[in-house]
């Protein structure tokens, strides 16, 4: 019988730490603030005294990170000050790295896009050529917006999984031949001369929609990512969950079908072989609404999945029967593993979002609700809301920009604790 070990021991905190987090925690509730606030209010919501709000708050202003943004007074007393982000403050670079289109964005700090830049994917050279062509683009990027470069506290990369956020690398993800165990962070920071954090795209795409998705980034929810699988990321009371190694939210493996396909796990009807846009796209081809293009390049291959996948739901704009069946099937099945999910984790909305999702979006949102709570085990509490992403079409690349602010200045446990 093998020795119990006890758990290893977690380190405390000091002062300067203790501060450091005081300044995150008031920087952050000023960020979710559409209007600011004064630092009355920042001191009834945050529960710190009245000097330490002084005194952190005028750190933020030497350091650019807020602005006084006019006064107010409904009553008497002396009008009061309020504090906001100053969008100029701090800027992030982000690249969503797709197998058929790699999209850079340069973001504010209260999350608007400056500059965008994108560029297909290239096919051949392996990563040493993606790597080559993102560093370009994030040169150009930076060059054309104007900012200085001194502001801009890193590079964030978004990539299909799985990953392995601690080396670094991605791990022979989906329609990337030949990337098997690439360091694509370090060549990347190698490349463009900037720190760079490495996170899976679903990921980054519920750190977006925290961090500039508006109502529906708050509070507990599912990101699911419609691309060319689907993911999912979780965020409980405003915090997302990326598990041990970084790769919480594989959805794939779900069972929505038993009568479906076999999928390589050994099951039927999992996620990946039942709903995905790739399938969808396939039953499209059997059906003969869109041309087979197999003869020349594979069915789920990038630039060709979009082609087809967009001619199927023109169909459907245009009410064909067979499309809208199609397009019904997947919402269906889509609504069993949102529903397990959602039950699991009892969170209060699924937020989607992601390249295939726009097209997607009228026809899933006049389903979903009724599916998703009449499979609720909490329908009697509250209702589960489905909502799409308020990010917007580039929430991939907004995603690999927020990690970067996210990792810079959300308030985290972590760092109260004291390094080995």
């Amino acid at each position: 019988m093998s020795e119990l070990r006890p758990p290893a021991p977690r380190r405390g905190t000091n002062l300067p730490k203790m501060g450091d987090f005081n300044l995150t925690v008031i920087l952050d509730a000023i960020r979710r603030s559409t209007s600011g606030l004064s630092r009355v209010e920042l001191a009834q919501i945050v529960g710190l005294s009245p000097q330490t709000i002084s005194n952190i708050s005028r750190r933020l202003l030497d350091q650019g990170l807020i602005v006084e943004a006019g006064k107010y007074g409904n009553g008497p007393g002396k009008p009061r000050t309020i504090l906001r982000l100053n969008p100029a403050g701090m800027y992030a670079v982000g690249v969503h790295l797709d197998p058929a289109v790699t999209t850079c964005v340069l973001l504010d700090l209260v999350g608007n896009v400056v500059q965008q830049e994108s560029f297909g994917t290239p096919d051949a050279g392996g990563p040493r050529a993606v790597v080559d062509s993102l560093a370009a683009a994030v040169t150009k990027l930076v060059s054309d917006s104007g900012v200085n470069a001194e502001s801009i506290a890193g590079l964030g990369v978004s990539a299909p999984g799985p990953i392995d956020r601690d080396q670094g690398t991605v791990v022979d993800p989906p329609l990337l031949d030949g990337w098997n165990r690439v360091a694509l962070r370090d060549a990347v920071a190698k490349a463009t001369g900037m720190e760079t954090i490495l996170d899976k795209d679903v990921t980054g795409a519920a750190v977006a929609e925290t961090w500039a998705g508006g109502d529906t980034g708050t509070g507990s929810f599912v990101f699911f990512y419609i691309g060319t699988g689907i993911g999912c990321s979780i965020v409980l009371e405003d915090e997302v969950v990326r598990g041990i190694s970084g790769n919480a939210g594989e959805m794939g493996h779900i069972m929505v079908d038993p009568e479906g396909a076999e999928c390589d796990c050994g099951l039927r009807g999992c996620v990946k072989v039942a709903c995905i846009p790739p399938v969808m796209v396939a039953a499209a081809v059997a059906a003969g609404l869109v041309p087979d293009a197999r003869q020349d390049e594979s069915i789920g291959s990038g630039t060709c999945l979009q082609e087809r996948f967009a001619a199927l739901l023109d169909l459907a704009d245009e009410g064909n029967d067979e499309a809208l069946a199609i397009i019904d099937r997947s919402a269906v099945l889509i609504s069993r593993a949102v529903s397990a999910i959602t039950n699991v984790l009892d969170v209060e909305r699924a937020v989607f979002g992601g390249p295939f999702w726009s097209r997607l979006a009228p026809y899933y949102l006049d389903r979903l609700p009724e599916l998703v709570n009449t499979s609720s085990s909490t329908r009697d509490i509250h209702e589960i809301e489905i909502a799409s992403s308020g990010v917007g079409e580039d929430v991939g690349a907004v995603g690999a920009a927020c990690l970067v602010l996210e990792h810079v200045l959300a308030p985290k446990a972590q760092r109260l604790l004291l390094q080995n």
